[in-house]
């Protein structure tokens, strides 16, 4: 599991800290972590359906901000739970572009091990970084 969960930082809310070697494995375990708040079981989440996402930003971290809420806004909107597969990355002269694939399901109370409702990210210490070991991205959840 490359993530885990700071209780220390965000008491009302969920923080974590989300890692991998490469920007998009650190996408992946945020996304994951994310879902994770949500549901106890990630697992459980089954292949009933496939969901492209494509989003562009300015910067790395708002790329990643815009990942977690898609999430968040697909399980508002359309009661899908939905874990990212893949993850890619491009960049262009001020602008990344991220193209994913997530796969997932609507949610089954009966099914899934509902925990906390999660309504947003939020910026505050949002952070992603390259560190000696890869990258790392700090999220905390208003839930």
């Amino acid at each position: 599991m490359p993530y885990r969960y700071l209780e220390e930082i965000a008491t009302a809310d969920a923080a974590f800290k989300a890692w991998g070697e490469s920007p998009e494995a650190m996408f992946i375990a945020a996304a994951d972590a994310t879902m994770n708040v949500m549901v106890g079981d990630i697992d459980a989440i089954s292949r009933h359906r496939t969901l492209p996402v494509r989003l562009d930003a300015e910067a790395l971290d708002m790329l990643l901000f815009g990942l977690l809420q898609e999430i968040i806004f697909y399980k508002d909107a359309d009661q899908l739970l939905l874990r990212v597969e893949t993850v890619q990355i491009k960049r262009e002269p001020g602008l990344f572009f991220l193209e994913a694939e997530t796969y997932g399901e609507r949610i089954d109370p009966e099914k899934h091990d509902l925990q906390v409702d999660v309504k947003a990210v939020t910026l505050h210490r949002f952070k992603v970084e390259q560190t000696a070991r890869g990258w790392e991205a700090l999220v905390i959840l208003d839930v």
